[in-house]
């Protein structure tokens, strides 16, 4: 008889890190990338050494491709220690260097870009398998990212794409020529992910597209996303429904009225402003100007008097004089806005904005991003001081503030997105994310606010699905199976990114 054969052991599944950058578009690519790699085999790499890793990159935020290439040198010593290790490259970078990022960086093994995410696995067993780097950049969207597989952060919350690209022709943006032009999911797409996501436990989705109220120019139909936000007010379960963002050119009533009229669709608005100045939205080719921008927010506030508005603002686009950053501050200080994102203008080659004559000088620039930043401050600790008093529902996030180690307190979102440090009285029970509490806020600052039950009138827990579904997530995270008879025992692999909190 013969002796039996000893069996090989199996190779260790190749471990990863997706590095991330950019905006809410790249979040979401991420975990579309996660999710690939996960349904080839890979594992996360949870600390140690891993494998493969993938930066997602940006070419709109200021210093993107430096940020990059010093990433990528710093991957040198770990990739003369591993020979197996290999990098990859994706996202909007990619797309607009191409060839550029292995002539800096040759140690890369697998460039691609915003249009063939469902690629990677295979050009990096193809990298594998040559023993050479795979450049693979596709001119127009190879199928669409919301149908490959997809790991989301956390069980609560989640982004659901409703189109990607856009159509519009910003001096000062490169999206375009990177995403391409738009495409709209179909509606009943759009809704099946969404029940999807609620089935598995998630309570809040954020519709996201480069220009969420211009969906359904595609197949006709200029009023498809407020018919969508309606829709998504009969989903059962679903408690929150958020969008970004929007174009003040195309912001129609519809919305307004959808906004206002459908009980999950919260108060909250992101408006992008970009400059209060009419001759530098002109020069943006933004197709709006200040009187419309302050209109919209009229007719929004008539409808929803507790909306917060948040925005975007450029600061130095080139020839931007004193009159014209005088004109953005008149905006901004009647516009209240809750908050605002405030960049200084920076040139993006291959932008026409880029090609301007009349640069404003850096130091200018910074001097004007000073007195915005203050006044805003000043504006946004108001409107948070006003709400002091008020009881609010959150939603708690699994993210913590700086000082929670020392205030021990948990943290969550308003229904308007305002940020929440909140504390749990003593004996109350400790809610998970997911699980809703609601509050007296006690205190405010410019970028949260505080509350500090006083007593059990100060402080209710709701437990939820989504709170069920991140204890699933954590339990499936540590190897420990989900409670016998759980609904839904499996994985949950559903959520929002994180985000900073300040």
């Amino acid at each position: 008889m013969s002796s039996p054969t000893a069996l090989s052991p199996q190779p260790a599944p190749r471990s990863y890190e997706v590095r991330t950058f950019g905006c809410q578009m790249n979040v979401h690519d991420s975990e579309r990338i996660t999710g690939l790699l996960e349904a080839a085999g890979y594992v996360p790499a949870a600390g140690a050494e891993p494998d493969l890793v993938v930066f997602n990159t940006c070419a709109v935020r200021e210093n993107a491709d430096n940020k990059l290439y010093g990433n990528l040198g710093q991957l040198v010593p770990a990739k003369k220690r591993n020979k197996d290790l290999q990098i990859a490259v994706g996202g909007c970078l990619a797309q607009k260097d191409q060839d550029t990022i292995l002539q800096k960086a040759p140690w890369v093994d697998v460039v691609f870009g915003t249009h063939n995410i469902g690629s990677l696995p295979t050009l990096l067993e193809r990298a594998r398998h040559n023993d050479e780097a795979q450049i693979e950049i596709l001119e127009s969207l190879e199928v669409f990212p919301s149908t490959l597989p997809t790991k989301r952060d956390s069980a609560y919350s989640g982004w659901v794409s409703i189109s990607v690209g856009c159509n519009n022709t910003c001096t000062f943006c490169i999206v375009p020529s990177l995403r391409g032009k738009e495409k709209d999911r179909r509606p009943g797409d759009v809704l099946a992910e969404v029940r999807a996501l609620v089935e598995q436990g998630a309570v809040e989705v954020t519709l996201l597209g480069q220009n969420v109220n211009s969906y359904g120019v595609e197949f006709g139909d200029r009023g498809a996303f407020a018919k969508l936000l309606r829709a998504c007010g009969g989903i059962e379960g679903l408690e929150r429904v958020r969008f970004t963002s929007p174009h003040p050119a195309a912001f129609t009533d519809d919305v307004i009225d959808a906004m206002a009229e459908t009980p999950n669709v919260m108060p909250q608005l992101h408006m992008p402003l970009q400059s209060g100045s009419d001759r530098v939205l002109k020069e943006m080719r933004r197709s709006y100007r200040s009187t419309k921008f302050l209109g919209i927010l009229d007719k929004v506030r008539a409808r929803i008097p507790d909306a917060a508005i948040t925005t975007d603002i450029i600061v130095g686009f080139p020839g931007e004089t004193e009159e014209d950053f005088q004109a953005t501050l008149d905006v901004v200080a009647a516009s209240r806005f809750a908050s605002a994102y405030t960049f200084q203008y920076s040139v993006r080659p291959g932008t026409p904005a880029g090609e301007m004559a009349d640069q404003v000088p850096k130091a200018v620039v910074q001097e004007r991003f000073e007195r915005l930043v203050a006044l805003q401050d000043r504006i946004a600790a108001e409107e948070n001081r006003a709400v002091v008093g008020r009881q609010v529902e959150l939603l708690v996030t699994a993210e913590q503030g700086r000082k929670s180690g020392q205030t021990h307190r948990l943290s969550g979102r308003a229904r308007d997105q305002r940020l929440v440090h909140f504390a749990v009285p003593e004996g109350a029970e400790t809610p998970r994310p997911g699980d809703f509490v609601t509050v007296t806020v006690t205190g405010a600052a410019a970028y949260h606010l505080v509350a500090d039950p006083r007593g059990p009138q100060d402080y209710a827990v709701r437990r939820s699905r989504a709170g069920d579904a991140w204890d699933r997530q954590e339990a499936a995270s540590c190897g420990v199976p989900a409670a016998p008879g759980a609904a839904g025992s499996r994985p949950v692999d559903l959520g929002m990114p994180s985000l900073p909190v300040r």
